[in-house]
């Protein structure tokens, strides 16, 4: 069989419970990613999206549950075993945590340089390049974050995300604060990356376009709960009277 048609799990969410306090955020919530796959986690605002992936990343711990990620157990790792496992998956911030004091080029060369990776500045510069053209933005590699407008930022960040060929990304409301025909160009980036590299993606939205266009799987978090799980035109039909709100 083709390697790249071979779905295997890389993110395995069971059982995850977290509370602030008495509020229960994670309420024996479960999930499952296999490589080359989509799967959007909807819910409305406060529901614990961010709470979810921040638990996967390692930035927050999890009351009880497990969370594992290429078959590693992320809430007993070591901060650099946390640090190994990023280097394979890639975050894209919701405000693009760009960072306004370098260029285009420099923004894309800091991961390499936070993650020690050692290499020459040609394999450096192809790296850079390879990104850029991803995301159809070769042309502002000398540019400041300044310089460009909301969906270009939004791009330089995948572009940033790309540079370390993750097998997973974690978007983070990767439409938000973009106008509708920016957001649509920005989610079938977001495909197009899929299609290229078989990277498997955990999507963070309420954005229902992302929802039904970059979404092989849809995750409907309610009540702490993946309460349902699925395609977007099965649970579209639903006659589920909590999940119908989402779809209407």
């Amino acid at each position: 069989m083709n390697e790249k048609t071979d779905h295997k799990v890389v993110l395995s969410i069971e059982h995850l419970y977290k509370s602030f306090g008495e509020n229960k955020v994670l309420n024996d919530f479960n999930l499952v990613l296999n490589s080359g796959e989509n799967v959007v986690v909807l819910g409305k605002s406060g529901s614990g999206k961010s709470v979810l992936i921040k638990c996967i990343i390692g930035l927050l711990k999890p009351d009880s549950g497990s969370i594992k990620v290429f078959d590693e157990e992320i809430t007993v790792l070591s901060n650099s075993g946390l640090d190994k496992i990023r280097e394979r998956v890639g975050f894209l911030f919701q405000g693009n945590a760009l960072y306004d004091s370098m260029t285009v080029k420099e923004n894309l060369e800091f991961p390499l340089r936070r993650h020690w990776i050692k290499m020459s500045k040609e394999k450096t510069n192809e790296l850079v390049n390879q990104a850029l053209e991803d995301v159809g933005l070769a042309q502002t590699l000398n540019m400041m974050p300044a310089e460009l407008s909301g969906g270009m930022r939004k791009r330089i960040a995948m572009a940033r995300t790309l540079i370390l060929k993750p097998e997973i990304i974690l978007y983070d409301e990767p439409t938000t604060g973009l106008d509708p025909i920016t957001g649509k160009e920005i989610v079938q980036l977001m495909v197009d990356i899929k299609n290229k590299y078989n990277t498997a993606s955990l999507i963070i939205s309420h954005d229902m376009n992302c929802v039904k266009l970059a979404g092989d799987k849809v995750a409907v978090l309610i009540d702490g709960k993946c309460y349902a799980f699925g395609n977007y035109e099965t649970l579209s039909k639903t006659t589920d009277v909590q999940l119908k709100r989402y779809f209407e």
